[in-house]
C-alpha cells in the first residue's frame, strides 16, 4: 500500500501513520517530478481548506498517473467538511481517477483566521479521533467501496466559495508578520512545503505562492511568525508527531 499526504501541523501525517503502508509527502513527489505510482492499494491522505479540496492537491491530481486497483482518500477538516468529497469525485473524473473509498474525519483544525487554537485543542477529545480513525482503517484494510455522501446545501455551498474565490492559489503571505525574539534557526523555511519563506536578512520573508498551510507560523519555536487575521497566539502540532517529521516531509 502506498500513501500520498500532505501535513504542516502532523494531522495527515498521523493519519497515515495510522493507516501503514508507504509513505510519501505530495510536496516532496511534487519538487522531484515523481507522479507515476503503482501498487495494490494507493490513497491520498490530506486536509479540506476552506470546505474544498486543497489547490496544491488538484494541481497534483492533475499530473499523477495511479495503477491500482483500489485508490482511496481520507480527508481531515476541523468543523464541517462542506461539499469537499464531491469535490474530489470531480476532480478525480476530469483526471481519469476513479476512487473506491472516500471518507473525512474531524481533527484540531489549525486555521487561525478562523478558529481560536485554545479552543481547538480544548475539543479535541470530542471529536472522537481515535475511535473514527480505527474504523476507517478497518474499512480501508477490508477494501471496503464507499464515496461519503455531501448534502445539496454542502455542494452547493463549496461550488459558490469556489466561483467565489476568484484566485484560491492566493495565499495567507502579506499576513504574516515577525514579532521580536526571531532568532533565525530557518525552521519556518524548513516546514514550507513550496519553498515560499526564504531568511534574507534577521527575520523571514514570504514569497508570493503561500499555500495556506500555516506550516511556518505552528512550526516557530519561538511563536513570533504572526498573522494579522489570527484569532489567537496560541499554535499547534499533532501531539504524536515530531517537528523533524514535519520538517522532512516538507523540506
Amino acid at each position: 500500500m502506498t500513501l500520498l499526504y500532505f501535513t504542516a501541523t502532523g494531522n495527515n501525517l498521523y493519519i497515515s501513520k495510522r493507516i501503514g503502508g508507504k509513505l510519501c509527502s505530495i510536496p516532496k513527489m511534487i519538487k522531484s517530478k515523481n507522479y507515476s505510482f503503482s501498487d495494490d492499494k494507493i490513497g491520498l491522505v490530506f486536509p479540506i481548506y476552506t470546505l474544498c479540496v486543497p489547490p496544491i492537491i488538484e494541481d497534483f491530481l492533475k499530473k499523477v498517473k495511479l495503477q491500482s486497483d483500489y485508490i482511496f482518500a481520507v480527508m481531515s477538516y476541523g468543523k464541517v467538511p462542506g461539499g469537499a468529497a464531491s469535490h474530489l469525485v470531480d476532480i478525480g473524473n476530469r483526471n481519469g481517477i476513479d476512487f473506491s473509498y472516500i471518507n473525512i474525519i474531524k481533527m484540531v483544525d489549525n486555521y487561525l483566521p478562523v478558529y481560536y487554537m485554545e479552543k481547538q485543542i480544548a475539543t479535541e477529545p470530542k471529536k472522537h479521533i481515535e475511535e473514527n480513525l480505527e474504523r476507517i482503517i478497518t474499512d480501508i484494510n477490508g477494501k471496503k467501496e464507499y464515496i461519503h455522501r455531501d448534502s445539496i446545501l454542502s455542494k452547493s455551498i463549496t461550488k459558490r466559495l469556489m466561483k467565489a474565490t476568484s484566485n484560491r492559489t492566493v495565499g495567507l503571505s502579506k499576513g504574516f508578520f515577525i514579532d521580536d525574539g526571531c532568532n533565525h534557526c530557518g525552521t519556518c523555511v524548513k516546514v514550507c512545503p513550496v519553498d515560499n519563506v526564504s531568511l534574507q536578512g534577521e527575520k523571514p520573508e514570504f514569497k508570493d505562492h503561500c499555500v495556506n498551510c500555516l506550516a511556518c507560523t505552528h512550526a516557530c519555536p519561538k511563536n513570533v511568525i504572526r498573522l494579522s487575521s489570527e484569532k489567537s497566539k496560541v499554535r499547534f502540532r499533532n501531539q504524536h508527531i515530531e517537528i523533524r517529521e514535519i520538517i522532512d516531509a516538507n523540506e
